[in-house]
């Protein structure tokens, strides 16, 4: 049998992580913490197999966001990493850097869910004549999605 690994990190490159084993169950969370935490309509998490997570550059900060529940993030760019308990670790889908297997197959606290939700893919589509001309100008520090052994690159200022 081959072992899977999977890595990913932080948007500044940071914190960095190495997964051996098959993941689990992959989620979107409705609940308000989840919302709060990643700054978004929900939480999209996948659980990593029992000591299976290596970080392999820095390490999550937490915050304990509610009894047996911490949530760990990148202290310098604040990217949402995990949702820790005492007996299990979800990634933050994201963070993953090859994450297009990772659909969510379950939705949690679903009474939390914002109404609109179901509706989102349906808004217009934004786009002028220019607008993916000038998204190519744009010179991006994010940590490219694969691992690096320096970071940042030389001569890139953050």
């Amino acid at each position: 049998m081959t072992e899977h690994v999977r890595t990913g990190g932080c948007q500044c490159g940071a914190v960095r992580f190495r997964i051996n084993g098959q993941l689990g169950r992959a989620s979107i969370c409705h609940c308000r913490m989840c919302q709060k935490a990643f700054g978004g309509f929900f939480g999209p998490l996948v659980s990593a197999p029992e000591g299976g997570v290596e970080w392999t550059r820095g390490e999550p900060k937490y915050f304990q966001s509610s009894v047996n529940i911490d949530r760990g993030f990148c202290e310098n760019c604040g990217t949402p990493l995990t949702y820790r308990t005492p007996s299990s670790l979800d990634i933050a889908i994201g963070a993953f850097d090859e994450r297009d297997d990772l659909a969510p197959t379950v939705q949690v606290n679903h009474a939390f869910r914002l109404p609109w939700v179901e509706t989102i893919f349906e808004a217009e589509i934004h786009g002028d004549a220019g607008y993916y001309a000038r998204q190519e100008q744009i010179i991006s520090f994010q940590h490219p999605d694969h691992e690096t052994e320096n970071w940042p690159e030389k001569g890139l200022h953050l």
